[in-house]
């Protein structure tokens, strides 16, 4: 039974598995204290032993150059391998099957350049209304570029009138009704203004069933949720490192692709040097060769320092442990909705219960007043402009984040919210 006192917070986070993993991150300061940040769905804090990690690298540029390549702790030649293992285990995937390289956006791009590929028959994207800007872009210029009319070849799927998140049924009836016409199935796995977890396991299929690829754009959902791409039988994802995962703004991306397409050396793709056959990629010979699975995508060689805090983060996921993270998201997402009724009833929470760490809270004519309260108060939360066209006011997104928020944070929000 939860309680909103100071002595039910401590004593769960005394039994907490995560406790002391908080101690592993920097906390922005406001009158010398740690802020309760609660935004690591926008930009995750950074880890403390990013630092030493980054050092290991300057270290070995300055003493081994080039021979960094092939010496030192962490040689460069095969820097992209020290993350398969660790990322594999956050989306559910078979080590093969997920690369860390380049940018979410620019990865998208190329990840619709194998899986997007319309014809007069088969042209529609299905994506869900509202996506973020990055997606609704992506699949803007790709319809364009093969020659199609976004209006005609885009169908998105909005939430019925009155209400905030998507139904399923919705979801899958849509992809039925265009089923003969669509190419591509495309939704994020969190939606980024409302929290709501999309079915991902049944848009696959029901994708399949009517003959188009499924793809996800995971970047609110990589360390966030429990994933099984591998087993949900997802074509393609993608995410960026930044959020959920602590690796420093504009950090590197990850991509999925599924093993029956990632082990086809015909699967179309956009290639370069760094992608081709591992064990013959300096003969320099001409015509393209792809390495197995997702390494097979990869474009240029590692951008080893953008990295390395990618992979600092992700040795203290590995300790953490998946399962651990997503039992407390669970928990301490429940405590912030009790602590918010508590201390906020007049706020509507919009966010579903099929969800992540975020609660998007609906606020009304005072709420911008609100978040400044918030951030006056050393909360630091996120504003956003309000998402549809008949929303008419803005929402205040929350995420407490399992790895370094703790059950006394979500309290000291009530604590703050009470004197509001």
């Amino acid at each position: 039974m939860m309680e909103f006192s100071k002595q039910w917070a401590q004593a769960k986070d005394k039994s907490d598995k995560l406790n002391g993993f908080k101690n592993e991150f920097y906390f922005p300061q406001h009158n010398g204290k740690p802020v309760i940040y609660l935004t690591g769905n926008s930009l995750g804090l950074q880890p403390k032993q990013t630092k030493a990690y980054i050092q290991d690298e300057l270290d070995a540029w300055e003493k081994l150059g080039v021979d960094g390549h092939f010496e030192g702790k962490r040689p460069w030649m095969e820097y992209h391998k020290f993350f398969a293992d660790k990322i594999s285990k956050i989306v559910g995937a078979d080590k093969e099957e997920v690369v860390v390289m380049n940018n979410l956006t620019v990865n998208l791009h190329l990840l619709f350049a194998s899986f997007y590929r319309p014809t007069k028959e088969r042209f529609k994207i299905i994506m869900e209304g509202g996506a973020f800007p990055s997606d609704m872009y992506v699949v803007e210029s790709q319809v364009r570029h093969h020659g199609f009319d976004p209006k005609e070849a885009i169908i998105e799927v909005t939430p019925r009138e009155g209400e905030h998140h998507l139904r399923d049924e919705d979801i899958i009836a849509t992809i039925k009704e265009h089923g003969a016409s669509t190419a591509l199935v495309f939704f994020s796995g969190v939606q980024y203004f409302t929290g709501q977890v999309f079915d991902m396991e049944n848009i696959t299929k029901a994708a399949h069933e009517v003959g188009a690829f499924a793809g996800f754009d995971l970047a609110h959902a990589a360390g966030n949720i429990k994933l099984e791409l591998n087993n949900w039988n997802a074509d393609f994802a993608a995410w960026c490192s930044y959020k959920y995962l602590n690796s420093g703004p504009g950090g590197v991306s990850g991509i999925f692709i599924n093993k029956k397409h990632g082990n086809n050396p015909d699967t179309p793709r956009f290639a370069g040097w760094w992608g081709y056959k591992e064990d013959i990629r300096f003969q320099m010979k001409k015509g393209f060769v792809p390495e197995p699975g997702a390494a097979g995508w990869q474009l240029s060689n590692a951008p080893v320092f953008s990295m390395v805090p990618h992979l600092a983060s992700l040795d203290l996921f590995d300790k953490a442990g998946m399962d651990n993270l997503v039992a407390k998201q669970k928990e301490i997402t429940a405590y912030l909705e009790y602590i918010l009724k508590e201390t906020a009833s007049q706020l509507k929470i919009i966010t579903p219960k099929n969800r992540g760490t975020q609660l998007s809270i609906l606020t009304d004519a005072n709420g911008k007043k609100l978040f400044d309260y918030l951030t006056n108060n050393g909360v630091i939360t996120d504003w956003r402009e309000p998402h549809l066209s008949d929303m008419a006011f803005g929402v205040i997104r929350m995420a407490p984040v399992p790895i370094y928020t703790s059950f006394e944070d979500i309290w000291r929000l009530g604590e703050i919210l009470s004197n509001y």
